[in-house]
């Protein structure tokens, strides 16, 4: 994976280019990439995920893609939902978490590989998207608990899952059931890197469990956590 930037007006992009080009086949590198519009507009939304933002599912021809634009939430999306405060290109929302995505990517870890990230800056504010390869056949952790009955072995790999990313140092600020994805091989992947970052120590680690915990409670199935500590555990 090459990162690279590209700047047009007021609009940077982060991307991989093993993945986007500035040529004459699509997808081409411009602002339209991460413009869910212009993908409507092509008819090449092929469906949409629930949640703040709506992320969109793309046709990007050989695979598809996942774009997500950057939206607040509580009460400070009242003064503005879409924009963020500027402090520098490289403390932007989109462009720490692709290059954090990336390089868990790099060190195998089980990540959605990264494409691009966009910011267009507005003065002292900016706005951003990010774009990510879409996980073939996965659902979500909430999505097979509420449907299947609780399989322990799947959720010991997610806890051996877990354990993988905390021993590269991983504070991921939003573990929830809805963040951890199961494929149709039973591998477990970890999307929504947003604010998230990697810690020398492990304080992070019983906080980012117990925030699993409360997400398992919600969903009726606290009991499942039991089985992902014992897969934490054990995992080496």
């Amino acid at each position: 994976m090459r990162l690279a930037t590209y700047r047009t007006g007021k609009t940077i992009i982060l991307y991989d280019a093993s993945s986007v080009w500035d040529g004459q086949v699509a997808p081409q590198l411009g602002p339209t990439l991460l413009d869910p519009h212009h993908w409507r507009q092509q008819g090449r939304v092929v469906g949409e995920a629930p949640g703040r933002g709506s992320s969109l599912f793309l046709d990007a021809g050989g695979e598809q893609w996942v774009l997500r634009p950057y939206r607040r939430g509580g009460l400070i999306a009242r003064l503005s939902e879409a924009r963020y405060l500027w402090l520098g290109l490289e403390s932007t929302r989109a462009f720490r978490e692709l290059r954090l995505t990336a390089r868990l990517h790099e060190q195998g870890l089980p990540v959605p590989r990264p494409v691009a990230a966009s910011v267009t800056r507005h003065g002292l504010s900016y706005e951003a998207a990010l774009l990510t390869v879409r996980i073939t056949g996965a659902c979500a952790l909430a999505e097979q608990l509420l449907e299947h009955s609780t399989d322990s072995a799947m959720l010991k790999t997610v806890g051996a899952t877990i354990r993988r990313f905390h021993d590269a140092g991983l504070d991921h600020v939003d573990l929830n059931a809805r963040n951890l994805l199961v494929d149709d091989h039973g591998k477990i992947w970890l999307i929504d890197l947003d604010r998230c970052r990697i810690r020398a120590s492990r304080r992070h680690v019983p906080r980012n469990l117990k925030r699993l915990a409360r997400s398992l409670q919600k969903l009726g199935h606290p009991e499942a956590m039991g089985a992902i500590l014992e897969g934490h555990r054990q995992a080496e």
